[in-house]
């Protein structure tokens, strides 16, 4: 069981590499293939995924990895380690799996980023009609970006995320964040999740992003 873990920490440096990658999934956790600053602890990992496994197995993680997706993620088998979202950061991220699912769609190639505008965001969040906050404020889209970013979910390719005209990637490991086999039926449940948080009134359950 331990072999492959021993075998890659037999010297300083290979220490510190598995260290740092380590960190950076318990961290973000998700590393991706096409994200510069993270691809080359996505390939370390995914080369050496039988010794992580080890050693997020001894955290009580999971570690996944989507190689056609270019996304790598750990998972608590627990209730520790999770980070509780408030009902906005809940609705927020739904849309943004919505979106992406959308967008992919229309794109011919899985090579080309999912691109959104925020004001498509403004537009997918309007539709709930929400009575406590029928819209999104400044603070809370620049909040809300700021999040997701910091978990390898999304970056704005603007530098004022409050413009309507600001560019977001949505990275695939949206639908990482929740696994779901059968991708039709992620989009349906995710709009009909959508149409429910609508027709309460905002009333809704918090949401978890494991890792």
């Amino acid at each position: 069981m331990f072999e492959e873990f021993e075998k890659i920490t037999t010297s300083v440096a290979e220490k510190e590499r598995f260290r740092v990658a380590a960190n950076k999934l318990l961290n973000q956790c998700f590393l991706l293939k096409k994200k510069e600053d993270t691809r080359k602890d996505y390939i370390y990992v995914r080369e050496n995924k039988e010794a992580f496994r080890t050693y997020f197995d001894l955290l009580g993680y999971n570690l996944r990895i989507n190689e056609d997706q270019g996304v790598l993620g750990i998972y608590s088998e627990y209730d520790t380690g999770r980070l509780s979202l408030t009902k906005m950061e809940s609705i927020f991220l739904l849309i943004l799996r919505l979106l992406y699912i959308e967008k992919r769609k229309e794109i011919s190639s899985s090579y080309e980023e999912v691109v959104v505008l925020m004001e498509e965001i403004r537009e997918k969040y309007s539709i709930l009609k929400i009575k406590t906050k029928p819209n999104m404020d400044k603070i809370t889209e620049r909040n809300m970006i700021s999040l997701f970013r910091k978990y390898n979910i999304l970056r704005s390719l603007d530098s004022d995320v409050n413009q309507a005209d600001t560019r977001i990637v949505i990275y695939p490991s949206v639908l990482m964040a929740v696994t779901v086999d059968d991708i039709n039926a992620y989009y349906e449940m995710t709009e009909k999740k959508l149409q429910g948080y609508a027709g309460s009134g905002g009333k809704m359950e918090e949401e978890d992003l494991e890792g």
